[in-house]
């Protein structure tokens, strides 16, 4: 009966996520949005670089919360502010005014959303299955563009911009909501216990049995190591997501960028699993070196992607190296930290994603509307990750220690 409930929560929970997958269309609004509106690439990425970053800090307070109401409230709570935000988004064509409605209230409601799925799912099964849970749950927000991409750029070719968000914003609203009331609690707060000596073999990495508070987590240099890898290597991911639709156009000439969002959702998806899959037998660690890397040279060579072919193949592998960080930060917090306090540890660890949201899309429009051209931000992208890989060597010996 247990498993049948945990597969019902992870259902639900990748439901969930299969609608903040919102945020990764970003790109064909921001398109929308500097061609109706007039607005720079700037003024259109700082939205979504205000809801990266609130949907970060956000996740710190929410994931509390998960821990101690349950993960249904907690979701509802985000349904609600999403959806409104959305909705409100669709009545301004204000820059700052979008900050507020979609930066601050979307990214608050993805937040809690987002502090509710993973935790409650990952909560059911045992430590050996933690990688794939967390894949299997995270890939709902990569594989979201998949049809919310080509829906929204329906959607602004017959409506434009205002009533696209509106109809987002209703089945937003509507859908959230009845999914968070599938989302159970598991009822011990330790599932690490049903682990076996068996799954710690499968592992090639030693397992904390410990449950560690925040506090005491904040004390570990571990911490501080996962923070800053987690936020250089988001950066890339992010900066492509926010702007394939305008380096379709500025480097193959292409106008129908939101395929390009279609295929980064897939590959995106893929790597969340795949990531998951992979870390689990063959370590977060080593997991994470092979992404970074891969990634850096993708970034270092992305400003020679100049035909449809190659930056297909450019996007496909930056979208795969993105989903597979959600699968391994993860289940490498739960390994280092335990599974007890998941929601607020893993939340204060998100927050680098949200800063990797301002380093990423914002220095990458500001570097366009200097220059022209986004090679620059690409070789930024190149460096960070190639400071997170030495990163992982630093890791690995600590946690041999």
């Amino acid at each position: 009966m247990r498993n049948f409930k945990g597969w019902i929560v992870t259902s639900a929970a990748t439901g969930i996520n299969l609608i903040l997958g919102v945020l990764y269309i970003w790109s064909i609004m921001s398109k929308a949005l500097i061609k109706e509106f007039g607005w720079t690439s700037t003024e259109a990425s700082l939205p979504y670089t205000v809801c990266t970053l609130v949907f970060a800090v956000i996740m710190i307070f929410a994931g509390k919360f998960q821990d101690i109401k349950g993960p249904r409230l907690i979701s509802t709570i985000g349904g609600i502010l999403l959806g409104c935000g959305l909705l409100l988004s669709g009545i301004t064509s204000n820059p700052l005014m979008m900050v507020l409605t979609f930066g601050i209230l979307g990214g608050a409601g993805i937040g809690f959303c987002y502090a509710a799925t993973t935790p409650s799912a990952v909560k059911w099964f045992p430590v050996n299955k933690k990688g794939l849970i967390s894949g299997i749950v995270v890939s709902g927000v990569g594989f979201a563009a998949v049809y919310i991409s080509p829906l929204t750029n329906s959607l602004l070719l017959s409506y434009g911009i205002s009533k696209a968000f509106f109809y987002l914003g209703t089945g937003a609203f509507i859908l959230l909501i009845l999914f968070s009331q599938l989302l159970f609690d598991a009822p011990t707060a330790q599932p690490a216990k049903t682990s076996s000596s068996v799954n710690r073999k499968q592992s090639s990495e030693p397992e904390n049995n410990m449950d560690y508070d925040w506090k005491d987590m904040l004390k570990t240099p571990n911490f501080y190591k996962l923070w800053i890898m987690y936020a250089f290597t988001s950066s890339a991911g992010l900066m492509i997501i926010g702007h394939i639709a305008n380096i379709a156009i500025k480097q193959a000439q292409w106008e129908n960028g939101y395929m390009l969002v279609v295929l980064l959702a897939i590959f995106n998806t893929l790597g969340r699993i795949i990531g998951g899959f992979v870390s689990d037998r063959f370590g977060h660690t080593n997991t994470m070196r092979f992404i970074f890397l891969l990634q850096a040279v993708n970034m270092a060579f992305f400003s020679q992607y100049l035909s449809y072919g190659s930056l297909s193949v450019g996007v496909a592998i930056a979208g795969l190296c993105y989903g597979a960080l959600f699968s391994v930060f993860p289940a490498a917090t739960a390994e280092s930290y335990g599974i007890k306090n998941l929601g607020v540890n893993y939340g204060l660890v998100f927050t680098a994603w949200g800063f990797g949201g301002v380093i990423g899309p914002m220095l990458a429009a500001r570097i366009i509307d200097s220059t022209g051209s986004y090679n620059a931000s690409y070789v930024v992208s190149a460096a960070l990750l190639i400071i997170a890989s030495a990163l992982t060597f630093l890791r690995q010996r600590a946690v041999k220690n």
